[in-house]
């Protein structure tokens, strides 16, 4: 694959096929950016009507230049691509860029005639970019094999960040605002249909190079889970990072009528629960995509992310504080002997804690500042510092300023970003490298970004991809008593039950069990939602009780049209609390575990967390601090510590089954799962498990 990709981003030669003299035109753009932006390998243009082309030789084929070049742009009409593709295959081309569009985007046929050029390529050993591809660019060797205008209008500049997007428009947004803010970018690249070459081989193709501290990506679809798990842990390797927008956010879930779990987590939740695990950032907008840029650049270690915010405006102290809460940004609480020192550096009027106001004795005292920062650097409780600075004007030296705020944060290793609405005074800071924004709440954002995102590179995982699964016999919802017998098996600890036909039998189960009180529950794979009929009966505490619920629940079940109706007698388990566990496949992911608060306001309340498998227990014990309720798991008032470790077990047994499982198993439901006192287990004591093929 090296090979491949250099052919892309380092060719010694490009031929472009269907080549214009017109810069504006398809054809014409990657030769005017070629020429315009110093590559210095050969360009052969392709067209039968012209015999120079842009200052170059032209050539009516292909086979007409001579030689092979390394890559090929192929921008003629859909109907003549294959025959480009056929040619450029068996002149031995390494790679090609396919521009033109109608294919897989138009539907089946469109995308069969797709797979057709895919393997007309693969056959001569040749790669391709696209199809609708508006193409790569290496900007620090000039090989712009990319269509787009905004390169005539923002002219780029070499730099230690990548942008991979399969989309053209989603390649340049970033582009624009990154180079506006004067930072460069290296390589971008626009893959189309993603037909062979996809975002996720060109995330990991760039994350080789040393240079990248920054990879932006832009996808909506997860062609090869494998590829990015890989492209991240390259990144991680060198210390550099990804932030990925995943559009498309899927409302499949949703439509799930039989798994409360697949409506409540949604496919979504698969994918950041899979950017989690292998150390991307999810970001939700172009805006975030670019915000915290440069503190990546920087790479300044945010230790545990404990900030301290300063100004000399009590207001943007107290709004900055607002808004970290609001970002689960820890304000640090200062040492004493920082409190000390500040308190005989400020005026009697300022505030030496967390905000920390100078107020307007800034403008007076110029050793002040400097003095502040020297102080909180060496505190080992700051890990970050924001410096808002709502107004500067004449009194207030800004070159100083910029100069004391970018010497501290060299000399400390610590992140600072500076909020400043003046454009001059941002431009002062920026230029002594200080990462510099518009508002309190974008610099807070993106400092609560970047710590955030150091916790999720630090626990990254390469997940594995290659197992063989296991099959599951049936398919479709399978009846409460199925499912039990599946869960027991996958290590889930199951209420004691027996299934039953018929009133008399219920009677002996009752008998049989010896637990005391039962509960009896109609059973049948095509009535998942008992509760919804009047098919459960809880505490029936004598033989009378248990024949009389057992023949409504076997009249009400024949009433719904079930042909064969049976009934479930199960002991009566209390707990402590009642839980919901459950799994929804992601047919590219995998198994995705949900875990929250049970019962019947399930749905209501939607206190859940997702892991995809598989995953330990002490990721569950984590994802479980998250949740709302998580004041249970120490006890509350009255109430005992809940058994968070055996709900962490039952957790992990069932992501592992269904890991092993996930070809046959399509979604899983435990509710209730009742959580016992530290120490005393879990029970599920209801669940439905639904099998691919139904």
């Amino acid at each position: 694959m090296t090979e491949t990709f250099n052919a892309l981003f380092s060719p010694g030669s490009v031929a472009i096929i269907g080549a214009s003299d017109n810069p504006n035109k398809v054809g014409g753009r990657p030769i005017h950016y070629m020429r315009k932006f110093g590559y210095a390998g050969e360009v052969f243009p392709v067209n039968p009507g012209r015999t120079t082309i842009q200052g170059y030789r032209a050539y009516p084929t292909l086979g007409d230049i001579g030689k092979t070049p390394d890559a090929v742009v192929i921008a003629v009409s859909g109907d003549a691509t294959m025959e480009q593709v056929r040619a450029c295959a068996d002149a031995g081309v390494k790679a090609a860029v396919i521009m033109a569009s109608g294919f897989a985007e138009t539907g089946q046929e469109g995308r069969t005639r797709q797979q057709e050029m895919v393997d007309v390529a693969r056959a001569g050993g040749m790669r391709l970019v696209g199809p609708n591809a508006q193409g790569t660019a290496n900007f620090a060797k000039g090989a712009v094999l990319n269509f787009s205008t905004m390169f005539m209008e923002v002219a780029p500049a070499d730099g230690p960040i990548a942008i991979i997007s399969q989309s053209g428009a989603a390649s340049v947004m970033p582009y624009a605002l990154l180079r506006q803010a004067g930072l460069g970018v290296r390589y971008l690249v626009a893959t189309g249909n993603d037909a062979d070459l996809d975002a996720c081989a060109m995330t990991a193709a760039v994350a080789e190079d040393p240079a990248i501290k920054l990879i932006l990506l832009y996808l909506e679809s997860v062609s090869d889970p494998a590829a990015l798990a890989r492209a991240a842990a390259i990144a991680r390797s060198r210390g550099a990072s990804i932030v990925a927008i995943k559009a498309g956010r899927s409302q499949h879930g949703a439509r799930a009528a039989a798994s409360h779990t697949g409506a409540l987590v949604g496919n979504d939740a698969a994918i950041d629960a899979f950017f989690a695990r292998i150390g991307i950032w999810r970001a939700a907008d172009i805006g975030e995509l670019v915000r915290a840029v440069p503190l990546y650049l920087q790479g300044r270690a945010p230790g545990q992310g404990r900030t301290v915010v300063m100004s000399h405006s009590g207001a943007v102290g107290v709004m900055a504080a607002d808004l970290a809460e609001r970002h689960d940004l820890s304000l640090t609480e200062l040492e004493s002997a920082t409190l000390e020192s500040l308190g005989a550096i400020l005026p009697d009027f300022g505030t030496a804690s967390n905000p920390l106001d100078m107020t307007a004795a800034l403008m007076g005292k110029g050793d002040m500042f400097p003095r502040v920062l020297d102080a909180l650097g060496g505190d080992p409780q700051a890990d970050m510092v924001m410096i808002g600075i709502p107004v500067a004007g004449p009194g207030y030296d800004v070159e100083a300023l910029a100069r004391d705020a970018a010497a501290s944060s060299s000399r400390f290793g610590k992140p600072l970003v500076v909020s400043a609405p003046q454009q001059a005074v941002r431009d002062v800071f920026v230029q002594h490298g200080v990462p510099t924004f518009v508002t309190e709440g974008d610099a807070i954002a993106a400092l609560a970004q970047y710590a955030a995102h150091a916790r999720l590179e630090a626990s990254a995982q390469t997940p594995e991809f290659s197992n063989n699964p296991l099959s599951l016999e049936g398919s479709g919802l399978q009846d409460e008593a199925r499912s039990l017998a599946l869960l027991a098996q996958a290590g889930v600890p199951a209420v004691p039950n027996r299934i039953c036909a018929t009133a008399d039998e219920a009677v002996a189960a009752f008998s049989a069990l010896g637990c005391g009180s039962v509960v009896v529950k109609g059973c049948a794979a095509e009535v998942p939602h008992k509760s919804e009929h009047g098919l459960v009966h809880l505490r029936l505490a004598d033989p009378t009780a248990v024949e009389q619920a057992a023949r409504d629940c076997l009249h009400k079940l024949r009433e719904l049209g079930v042909q064969s109706p049976r009934v479930v007698v199960a002991a009566m388990v209390a707990g402590r609390h009642e839980f919901a566990l459950g799994v929804s496949v992601d047919p590219v992911l995998g198994p995705l575990v949900m875990i929250g608060e049970g019962g019947t306001l399930l749905e209501l309340r939607k206190d859940i967390v997702s892991l995809l498998a598989p995953f330990s227990q002490a990721d569950v014990r984590a994802a479980c601090g998250r949740l709302r309720i998580a004041p249970l798991f120490q006890g509350y008032r009255d109430m005992p510590a809940l058994d968070l470790d055996a709900l962490a077990a039952a957790a992990v047994a069932l992501g592992d089954w269904a890991v092993q499982h996930r070809e046959t198993l399509k979604s899983v439901d435990i509710n209730p799962l009742m959580v016992q006192a530290a120490g005393e287990g879990v029970v599920a004591v209801d669940a439905v498990v639904e099998l691919a093929g139904a």
